[in-house]
């Protein structure tokens, strides 16, 4: 049987753009199960080292197998990429020549039930990355109120029946614990009409995973950490998923590449000032028809980079 994590997102694109020379320490801040950080390795292998952070420590025990031909050159870290600052500390690199954040959950995540991300199955409602943070989603359902989860479902999946669903879940629980990825998908099909009932159900998963793994205040932390510890010349490279993420990445992208004064300074004239990046995608890249195709999970990615000043 093939690796769950045989496709890679953007694979070739993200190599050429990410790998600007053979040494140095790059980061694959989103491990998976391997796939980008082999491709990686193979063009950076055996000068260059790569730091592989997950929070799944599911998916690091298929990346080891994956990548154990590289073992000297590879460092892997179960933790949150938001901590990539005191992981890299705790590993003696001061600097980086690159870092790739693949965002979302992967193909493994989706179809492996016990994970609880997909609404297809009826599986335990939990939709950790980590298993060792106490908060699931079964908890958020059962206990937050009907405000609290319009605002969840509303705010990070823009579902338009947010207050609609979030009260039917307040009324259901009433009567029965919600703790199944099929109960929850249950109430969401009878509140929505049968052809919306899909992307409605995407939509709420989606917030509920967010919400889980905080994973938007994450990713704005780790973009912060990731620029600031970037040699000269070292790039960011990032996969997203829907336009939460993307917004994020562009807006911040932006604002790293206008001029920035230095603290302490005033705006004169003569005041050196220069920008934390060069954004090198002014739109962003898109998968190939091909990809596309042969990768129906691919559909969604938009990539963007930028280089360090």
């Amino acid at each position: 049987m093939s690796s769950p994590y045989h496709l890679p997102v953007l694979r070739d694109e993200v190599v050429e753009f990410l790998v600007t020379g053979r040494r140095g320490v790059y980061v694959d801040g989103t491990l998976g199960g391997g796939g980008h950080a082999e491709s990686i390795l193979e063009k950076i292998f055996p000068l260059g080292i790569l730091v592989g952070i997950d929070a799944d420590a599911d998916a690091q025990t298929e990346a080891v197998k994956r990548l154990q031909r590289f073992s000297g050159n590879v460092i892997f870290v179960h933790d949150n990429n938001a901590n990539i600052r005191s992981i890299l500390q705790s590993q003696n690199f001061p600097s980086i020549q690159g870092v790739l954040l693949d965002l979302g959950v992967s193909s493994f995540q989706l179809d492996e039930g016990s994970k609880g991300f997909s609404f297809r199955g009826n599986d335990a409602l939990d939709m950790r990355m980590d298993k060792r943070q106490p908060l699931t989603a079964t908890e958020i359902v059962n206990t937050y109120s009907a405000e609290d989860l319009a605002g969840i479902f509303w705010n990070f999946g823009e579902e338009k029946n947010s207050r609609k669903i979030a009260r039917a879940i307040v009324e259901r629980r009433e009567t029965k614990k919600i703790a199944t990825t099929g109960d929850l998908a249950g109430i969401v099909e009878q509140r929505v009409p049968g052809q919306f009932a899909t992307k409605t159900l995407a939509r709420i998963f989606q917030a509920l995973r967010i919400e889980v793994n905080h994973e938007l205040d994450s990713l704005s932390r780790t973009l912060k950490e990731a620029v600031d510890l970037l040699a000269s010349g070292g790039r960011i490279v990032v996969i997203s998923y829907h336009s939460l993420e993307d917004r994020i990445v562009k807006n911040f992208f932006t604002e790293q590449a206008a001029f920035i004064i230095p603290s302490g300074h005033k705006l004169v004239p003569d005041t050196p000032v220069t920008p934390a990046l060069r954004v090198l995608t002014k739109k962003p890249i898109v998968p190939s028809r091909n990809e596309q195709l042969s990768n129906p999970r691919s559909r969604s990615a938009k990539m963007r980079v930028a280089e360090k000043m």
